[in-house]
């Protein structure tokens, strides 16, 4: 999949090894590499399910957005960037015909 990000901090982390590292700590910055490597090599949203990281739809006022685990409790939230989102006449999304994903944040959403 192509990968876009929101923030601009976290475009930065992901290329730049050291920076992340020294701003999220080493497990949350080797986690994060982790799981932009799974995603990058995924076909698309339809491959997530099978990946490392418990990646998840979210629901109510965040039903548009996907996570997965980091360092508990923080999570990676991102979303399809395709505008507009394919649906079936349903309004469920069309995983398999979505390519790209965009970076919003890493937050524990619980809170």
């Amino acid at each position: 999949m192509i990968i876009t990000f929101a923030d601009k901090k976290l475009k930065k982390y992901a290329n730049d090894n050291s920076l992340a590292v020294r701003k999220m700590g080493a497990k949350r910055a080797r986690l994060y590499q982790q799981r932009l490597e799974d995603m990058a090599d995924s076909e698309s949203f339809a491959d997530l399910e099978y990946l490392p990281g418990r990646f998840h739809q979210l629901k109510e006022n965040r039903k548009e957005q996907w996570a997965c685990d980091l360092d508990h409790p923080n999570r990676l939230i991102f979303e399809p960037a395709e505008k507009p989102v394919p649906t079936d006449e349903h309004g469920k999304q069309v995983l398999i015909e979505i390519k790209t994903v965009e970076i919003i944040e890493i937050t524990d959403y619980n809170n």
